[in-house]
């Protein structure tokens, strides 16, 4: 079914979202009122972190210097899983950690957290044996206290062989199946900023600190800059928390210009997205590359297929990571030494991306110096002034990770430790009673499989407003970028409710129209202008410089450098 189909059948929306409030009413916030804390960065750590302070009672400002998930939030492998690989080093709690934590995440973000199985293949001379494979599966059950989707099952040659036929047969010995989970962690991440300012946060994005408030030697406050209108603010705090990711060393350096050892290493992850048809799969794979032996992913994303990651240390600056030719030829040589028949080539690559890691530094905290085998545990320190850092952690552990934060900050604030309303509260959207019941009323009242299942996947229980937007403006309901089940409503949602102030924020992020097009959304963001440039305030000559960013934001993300990075 063609995705430009739709049929306008008119809904009746859930109750009411409340937008957020308008940016000079967020910044006229920041700059008059006291806060509890100060949260820097936006990424999922930070965005969760903020909605987690803010639930618990605390006054909570939160700022990003790009937009939410701008960073390694919205450049991951997409996973929410426990860590089957991480059992090969020993981190046995950080398994645990995860597998809870994945459970937790399926059961408070049902649209955005979905089951994916996945193959395990093992072949003659392999590095880690069927029987390894088994034990290791078996324990992997065990740590979630065989509360998985399901458990894990041994598979001889013939049935991975059945299950999926394109996969290489010569030496295939067994495998197994085993299931974790997959997201969208661009909008995971943004659930928790909007959660974040539903609940009482003052949150903005592009907007950047520039200084550190002491008094006393000790941090009180910030300088914020806005990139959109050049003010500048002083935002006051009796705590604040660096949740940079990549970015921590900057900030560190604010707080100690004086010179301070590295807390944070880079290590750079780069994945591919190609025709989902050149694998013809339907199951995920774990695989272990011919190339070096480490473990790599192919995993099912609608139409598409993402292939990755490499594990590479990086002295790159975190906005400037890019994918290099020798990425791409890593990751299609393996991905074609198990897939024989599919060919890939570097015409099939859709779109390449980089994502930088924040590993904790070897030897602060007692890291490990390798990228692949470090630990993907967190720490948090306190430095001289009181600036609270987070540092390594996951995108599974991020709610683990946010709730630490908060602990140290009601410490320090002297309040009674409370515990996290995020363990059991939905995120937004999350609210759903049968997923399945509501892609079926969607389909129905849509008209569009791919735009129905789009919609519940990205917005949940809120799928109707956005919906709703088409029967004010019935041009909302044209598709974004051909083929695909993005719709120009989003646009208009994106900016009303989703803080989107850029092509980026909304092309890159709240959608994957830039991972899903082979022009990285040229085409779309220029209808795309057309629907946000009157909800912003664009004029002709502004719309033309939101393009022209927009297409250096794209090639700064997607383009792929012909030197090693």
């Amino acid at each position: 079914m063609r995705s430009e189909s739709v049929a306008l059948t008119r809904v009746v929306p859930e109750a009411e979202v409340p937008p957020p409030p308008s940016r000079a009413a967020r910044l006229r916030t920041l700059a008059t009122e006291d806060f509890d804390v100060l949260i820097i960065g936006g990424g999922v750590t930070g965005a969760g972190s903020a909605r987690d302070a803010a639930l618990r009672g605390l006054k909570v400002a939160l700022v990003e210097r790009e937009d939410f998930a701008s960073g390694t939030s919205s450049r991951s492998s997409r996973l929410i899983h426990g860590g089957l690989r991480y059992l090969e080093h020993g981190h046995l709690g950080l398994v645990f950690e995860s597998s809870i934590e994945r459970q937790r995440l399926l059961r408070l973000a049902p649209h955005l957290v979905r089951p994916l199985a996945f193959i395990w293949p093992v072949y003659a001379g392999a590095r880690v044996p069927r029987w390894k494979l088994n034990a290791g599966l078996m324990l992997y059950d065990a740590l979630s206290l065989f509360r998985n989707v399901k458990g894990y099952r041994r598979l001889n040659a013939r049935q991975v062989h059945a299950a999926e036929p394109g996969l290489r047969t010569e030496h295939l010995k067994g495998g197994a199946r085993y299931y974790d989970a997959a997201t969208d962690d661009a909008r995971l991440t943004l659930a928790n900023a909007v959660g974040a300012s539903e609940a009482g946060a003052t949150v903005l994005n592009h907007a950047s600190v520039k200084g550190l408030v002491l008094e006393g030697g000790q941090v009180r406050g910030a300088t914020v800059l806005d990139h959109l209108t050049g003010e500048e603010v002083t935002v006051r705090a009796r705590a604040i928390v660096n949740a940079t990711g990549p970015w921590s060393d900057e900030i560190r350096r604010l707080d100690a210009p004086d010179g301070t050892s590295p807390a944070v290493r880079g290590s750079k992850g780069v994945h591919l997205a190609v025709p989902r048809a050149r694998l013809n799969h339907r199951d995920a794979f774990t695989l272990l590359s011919p190339k070096d032996g480490r473990v790599m992913f192919v995993l099912p994303a609608d139409n598409f297929t993402i292939i990755g990651t490499t594990e590479t240390s990086t002295r790159a600056h975190p906005a400037e990571v890019r994918a290099s030719e020798s990425d791409v030829a890593y990751l299609l040589e393996s991905a074609n030494a198990f897939f024989p028949e599919a060919h890939l080539t570097r015409e099939d690559v859709v779109s390449a991306w980089a994502g930088i890691r924040p590993l904790v530094a070897s030897g602060y905290h007692g890291a490990q110096a390798d990228a692949g085998s470090a630990s993907r545990e967190h720490a948090i320190d306190v430095s001289p002034s009181g600036v609270l850092a987070i540092s390594g952690g996951k995108l599974t552990t991020y709610r683990v990770m946010a709730r630490d934060v908060v602990d140290a900050v009601e410490r320090r604030l002297g309040i009674p430790r409370r515990r996290s309303p995020t363990e059991s509260l939905p995120l937004p959207g999350g609210d759903i009673r049968n997923l399945d019941a509501e892609f079926a009323a969607a389909r129905v009242e849509i008209g569009d499989e791919a735009t129905a299942h789009h919609l519940v996947r990205a917005y949940g229980s809120r799928w109707r407003r956005v919906w709703a937007l088409t029967f004010e403006d019935t041009a909302l309901a044209r598709p974004l970028a051909e083929g695909l089940p993005y719709r120009a409503a989003e646009a208009a949602w994106g900016v009303t409710h989703e803080l989107v102030h850029s092509l980026s924020d909304l092309l890159i992020r709240r959608l994957k129209v830039a991972f899903e097009t082979r022009d990285q959304g040229h085409a779309a963001a220029r209808v795309a202008a057309e629907v946000m440039a009157p909800r912003l305030g664009w004029d002709a000559a502004e719309t033309q410089r939101q393009l022209d960013v927009y297409a250096a934001d794209a090639l700064r993300i997607f383009g792929v450098d012909p030197a090693e990075a």
